[in-house]
Order: C-alpha cells, then structure tokens, then sequence
C-alpha cells in the first residue's frame, strides 16, 4: 500500500502544476495571445505560430531547452534546434529562401530605391545610441538596434555572432512582432508625415527588366558587398544564392526546394527555438522590457526616415515619386510594400504602388544585412 502511495504521489509532483511559477503562468497567457494574434487576426501566421508554440512549450516544460550535460548527456529538443540560431546556419538559410521567393525587378528598374532602402536603416542606428543610453554594452546595442530593420533572421544572426545569446530570445520576439505587426504599426506614421495629396501620388510604370539583367545583378551585388564588407557574406551571400536559383532558370528544383519546402522546415525549427528562449526567468526582467521599447521605436524610427526621405525624393524628382513607397524600406518582405499598396490604395483605389514599393523593400533587406556586417567588422567580429 505504501508502494502504491508513494508512486501516486510521485506522479503528482511530476505534473507541471507543482513546477510552475507565475512568471510561467504570465508567460503561457502571453504565448496564447500571440496564437490569437497569429490564428485569429493572421498576423504572420508563419512566423508567430511556432513562435508562441515554442513559449508556450518552455514555460510548461523547462528542461526541453536544457543544454547538454557533462560527457554529451541530456539535452533537450529544442535546445538542438536553438544551437543552429546560434551558430547563425538558420538565419542564413531564411536568406535564401527569402531571395529564391522575391523578384528583384522592381530594385533594378529603379536603382534609386537603394536609397529609400538605406534611408529606413536609420532606426537601427537610432536604438543603437538609446540602447547604450538605457546601459546596454555596445555589443549588446548592436544586436539590438537590428530590430530597427524589422528583420528577424539578421537579430538572430547578430546576437549570435556577437555573442549576446542571453538576450537573443527577447531580441528575436521583438523583432519577429514587429514584423507581425507592420500593417498596425506602420500606417499612423505614413499618414503622419505625409498629406492625401502625396499619398495619391500615381508613379510611371516601371522599365521592363531583361533576364540577363536578373541573373547578372545577384553575382555583382555579392561580389561588390562581399568584397566591401566581408562580413555580409553569410546574409548577403544566401540571399543573393537563392535569388540566382530563381533567376537562372537551369536549376529550378533547388528554387522551388529553398523558396518553399526547405523554407518552411527552417521557419518551423527557427520559429520554435526562438520561442523557446521566452522562459520566465530569462523573459520577465527590466531588460526585456526595454529592448520590446528600443524595438518599437527603432522601427517607427526606420518607417518615419524612410517616408521623409521619400517626400525629399518626390520633391527633387517634381512630384514622380510617392513618398509612401519609402515606408518599405523596412525589411518586412513583402509586407511592407503591401503596407505602402494598401495606404495608398485608401487616398485612390486606383493607385498601384507595390511593384514599386518592392524595390525599396528588398534593399531594405540587402541594408540591414550591411548594417549587421559593419557592426561586425567593427567588433571585430567573423
């Protein structure tokens, strides 16, 4: 009978009930909001769903992020799935998937989206100094002030790089509901700086692009970057890698292989980890709290600079250019040049903006990854 008492009783303190803190339980209602968010409004669904799976899994069950134990034992499941964040291979691999899905037409049509693209990291460089202000370390600062960008990949990649893993998972959340979150975020600040009169700017249509231009634009672009900033090689280097896929049109299996089935198994993996850094204990502290801060204001930042740099061009090109377009200059692909579509859409449902709200959209990307690699190089960093 004691046998049986006992063995009930250790079943019992084996449930999560006799475990659980309140910062788990706080940690649970969060991961159920953003499931909400993700299934019932289809905030980035692809990104948020593992997310919030994976917080909701740690702060139920710890030890499936334990690390390994002496002599290789232990170990938990997602533990395995973090290290390849942290040795920078899934970020890397969201790159390429990233450029065998985007058609970088509209960036070579119209070069000068490079600077609308350049004009949005801004941000990044603004929660840098707020972050060494708030008293973070420069390194820290660096990996992140990237959520300036709206791009989670380079966040991740950045903080593992510099070596700021402890503050990777609040870093990463911050970034991936930012992204989430650009139909919310980003339109008050368009409307903000900009008047209807410029928002129902209509642009030219676009010059058609030759596929011998798209096939020679990812080679140049890696090797003028890479040879630049060697330290964008990883980002820089897959984006353009998958882009070439896309392009080439002689190896058509490995596009459609890295653009959705590869693509979706790293999301899955990505996704997961990240959310499985969110414990309570490395979650509910002052300095999550005030990088979920510098993020938003990174990001706004980045929008804004990126609008206000868009009217200068208007005003220099008489008028061609809708200011709203700058607005994707943010490296949330394609959401925010479906952003800068829909806010002009609502000054005229005639207007059409997205094609040329791609082009600053994927220099977005191509700038946060030089702004990751000059941190870097700065740091002294490989």
């Amino acid at each position: 009978m004691n046998y049986i008492v006992e063995t009930l009783d250790n079943l019992i303190h084996q449930t999560a009930f006799f475990n659980l803190t309140v910062g788990n339980y706080v940690m649970i209602v969060v991961a159920l909001v953003f499931l909400y968010l993700a299934i019932g409004r289809g905030f980035e669904p692809l990104l948020l769903v593992p997310i919030a799976f994976g917080m909701l899994l740690v702060n139920i069950y710890p030890d499936i992020m334990a690390p390994v134990g002496e002599g290789g034992a232990g170990g938990g499941l997602l533990y395995y799935f973090y290290l390849l964040d942290e040795w920078a291979i899934l970020p890397s691999l969201i790159f390429m998937g990233v450029g065998a899905m985007t058609d970088f037409g509209p960036l070579i049509a119209n070069p000068k989206s490079f600077l609308l693209g350049a004009a949005a990291q801004f941000g990044i460089f603004a929660a840098y100094f707020g972050a060494i202000f708030l008293g973070f370390n420069d390194k820290a600062a660096a990996a992140i002030s990237i959520i300036g960008g709206a791009d989670g990949p380079t966040s991740i990649f950045l903080a593992g790089k510099l070596g700021q893993t402890t503050l990777m998972g609040p870093i990463a959340v911050a970034a991936y509901s930012y992204m989430a979150l650009v139909p919310i975020i980003q339109p008050p600040i368009m409307k903000l700086f900009t008047t209807e009169k410029e928002r129902k700017i209509k642009m030219g249509q676009l010059r058609p692009v030759s596929k011998l231009e798209k096939i020679l634009f990812p080679i140049v672009v890696t090797v003028v970057v890479a040879l630049i900033l060697p330290t964008t090689a990883p980002l820089v280097g897959m984006l353009m890698l998958g882009n070439l896929f896309r392009e080439c049109g002689v190896v058509r299996q490995l596009a459609d292989t890295a653009s959705n089935a590869l693509m979706y198994i790293v999301v899955i993996v990505l996704g997961t980890s990240v959310g499985a850094t969110t414990s309570a204990e490395a979650f509910l502290n002052w300095d999550t709290i005030k990088i979920v801060i510098l993020g938003l204001i990174a990001f706004a930042f980045g929008t804004a600079a990126g609008v206000l740099f868009g009217k200068l061009m208007c005003v220099l090109t008489k008028g061609k250019v809708n200011p709203l377009i700058g607005s994707a200059g943010v490296s949330a692909v394609p959401m925010a040049a479906r952003v800068s579509q829909k806010v002009g859409a609502e000054a005229d449902p005639t207007n059409f903006l997205l094609m040329h709200a791609m082009g600053p959209n994927v220099a977005g990307v191509i700038g946060t990854a030089v702004a990751a690699g000059t941190f870097m190089a700065v740091f002294g960093v490989f």
